[in-house]
């Protein structure tokens, strides 16, 4: 009798586990808002409707504390993070941009000529794209190549293989390429075409669906119309700071609302999109189609979708973290993500949907916001780091006569090692010398030789900690510069911004981290956690091994 009763107590207990576990994952949603600060959603969550950021919030475990731990905070860098789970120093994307010391040419991350675009002209139109890091690139050919990590869509490739369908999406080539890995497929948005798309690394012909979008017209309905204020203009907290003098006054399209995205043949009219919601907007309506084309979350071998949203990022730039352009950019953020999940929840099942949100990188606010605030905040001239300048310094410090500085590309200054070597000068005292005379500088707080970063020798603190996890040795420039916080280098080859990332400060480096779908019960947190823990929680909730680089930890409320 008590066999039994012991036995009807198991079986119960097997039952009951069953009724409540978790139903199985059909398909990862990973999203990523470009230089979504960690506070920003949070200080609009009274303005933004109930499906979006208050669905995440009502069902989702909201981390509130999670900071990078390297020090140089731009696109490549963070979504290649969260890619691998690993530290630039073992990804290899150490910056958007890096010299290539061999061929004495900068080097644009994702770049790679030997997969050309599949679509004729649309490569970077230099004079219709606000992000200068692109206008350095040899070649329009691009891959995820220059990773040294596998990610985690790799090692979802390597379970299920030649099953698991894998994407990724985009406004930005760099927001799409690293997440979707080496054995994923990935598109982006040319800005000179108006098109969404992608290399011969992936395809040798677009599939049917990617060219019935293409030529759909999607973006006639934007032509002749502008950006205008989605609520009321009193309900705004911002809605006396639209004309900022900080803010950037782009050609057409002013610091005001109405912003005018101009008629469909203007010579800015998609790279105004895209510095807009609109631009959000088409990458929503290009990854529905593409889960449906490719039947994504279908059956029961996990896929994966990646989908970066890049508006929010160029609004930052533009405008600054505290403007109006940003406040209401983050309403018509949290729409845009409420029609993605309720469009999950028909075609797969939120309930199948193992949903992860998070930013590649923060972002600071604008010095003229500050000042007003009588807070210390200011520009940095572009040319303290010029050639020009450093190699005088150098002169006055060493006695070199030759020009032995090369340039300087955020966050690195370069030395022409070839000169250094002609000139009889050891490269390592050269760097020091280097960095001591950046040191002068009152604008700069730290200046890190790369000798003493490989040799162990810089000193051990924070911002020294992060630099080392930013250092690859083939890659990184021979001295790291850091500016004091809240000041930085606003000009983008001409056009002068509002603001800018890229720095150890913690403003650039905190971001959300957020899990929800998937019977995940709501919780906030705000012990300290890091991005890298993303990829590492995702391969630990589907068992998979983790990627080849990568130092996170699980999430125990996601992993239990």
């Amino acid at each position: 009798m008590l066999l039994r009763k012991t036995s009807l107590s198991l079986l119960l207990i097997i039952l009951s586990s069953a009724a409540t576990a978790a139903p199985e994952i059909r398909l990862v949603l990973q999203i990523t808002v470009d230089q979504l600060r960690g506070d920003l959603p949070l200080r609009h969550m009274q303005q933004f409707d109930k499906g979006g950021f208050h669905y995440l919030q009502r069902k989702g475990i909201w981390y509130t504390n999670a900071t990078y731990r390297h020090a140089n905070t731009e696109t490549i860098v963070g979504h290649s993070s969260l890619a691998t789970g690993a530290l630039p120093a073992t990804h290899g994307m150490i910056g958007n941009v890096w010299l290539d010391q061999d061929t004495d040419q900068l080097v644009y991350n994702v770049e790679d000529s030997r997969y050309s675009l599949l679509s004729a002209n649309a490569d970077v139109d230099k004079a219709n794209e606000i992000d200068p890091t692109q206008r350095v690139a040899n070649s329009d050919g691009r891959s995820p190549l220059a990773l040294l990590s596998s990610t985690f869509s790799d090692q979802l490739a390597i379970r299920y293989p030649n099953q698991s369908k894998i994407f990724g999406v985009s406004v930005k080539d760099r927001g799409a390429i690293p997440l979707a890995g080496d054995s994923g497929k990935a598109f982006w948005f040319s800005k000179a075409i108006g098109e969404f798309v992608t290399s011969t690394y992936y395809y040798d012909a677009y599939p049917q669906w990617v060219s019935d979008w293409n030529k759909a017209g999607k973006l006639d309905r934007y032509a002749g119309q502008s950006w205008q204020l989605s609520h009321q203009p009193d309900s705004y907290q911002r809605i006396l700071q639209d004309d900022n003098e900080w803010e950037t006054d782009f050609p057409g399209y002013g610091r005001t609302f109405p912003h005018q995205w101009g008629p469909r043949d203007s010579k800015y009219f998609t790279t105004l999109l895209t510095v807009s919601p609109a631009g959000d907007e088409l990458t929503l309506d290009f990854a529905k189609a593409l889960l449906q084309a490719e039947g994504l979350g279908q059956d029961a071998i996990p896929d994966y979708l990646s989908i970066s949203f890049s508006s929010t990022d160029y609004v930052g730039h533009l405008f600054g973290s505290s403007s109006l352009e940003m406040e209401d950019n983050l309403i018509r953020l949290d729409r845009t993500l409420a029609d993605l999940f309720e469009f999950i929840d028909r075609e797969v099942g939120l309930k199948h949907t193992l949903i992860v949100l998070s930013a590649d990188h923060g972002g600071p606010e604008a010095p003229g916001y500050l000042q007003e605030l009588h807070q210390d905040a200011d520009y940095v001239d572009a040319e303290l780091l010029s050639a020009d300048t450093l190699n005088a310094q150098l002169q006055k410090v060493m006695g070199v006569k030759a020009d032995v500085v090369n340039t300087y590309f955020h966050p690195y200054v370069y030395l022409d090692r070839d000169k250094v070597a002609a000139a009889g000068l050891d490269l390592a005292t050269t760097q020091r010398a280097l960095a001591k005379a950046v040191m002068q500088s009152p604008e700069v707080a730290y200046a890190f030789a790369a000798s003493d970063i490989d040799q162990g020798l810089v000193k051990n603190s924070a911002v020294a900690a992060m630099v080392t996890g930013n250092h690859q040795p083939k890659r990184s420039g021979d001295v790291y510069v850091v500016f004091r916080a809240q000041s930085f280098i606003n000009d983008f080859d001409g056009l002068v911004v509002a603001a800018t990332h890229g720095s150890v400060w913690r403003y650039d480096r905190h971001v959300p981290v957020i899990f929800a779908g998937n019977g995940i019960t709501a919780k906030t947190i705000s012990r300290p956690v890091t991005p890298y823990d993303i990829a590492t929680t995702l391969a630990n909730k589907l068992g998979l091994e983790a990627p080849s680089g990568a130092v996170g930890e699980p999430l125990q409320e996601v992993t239990p």
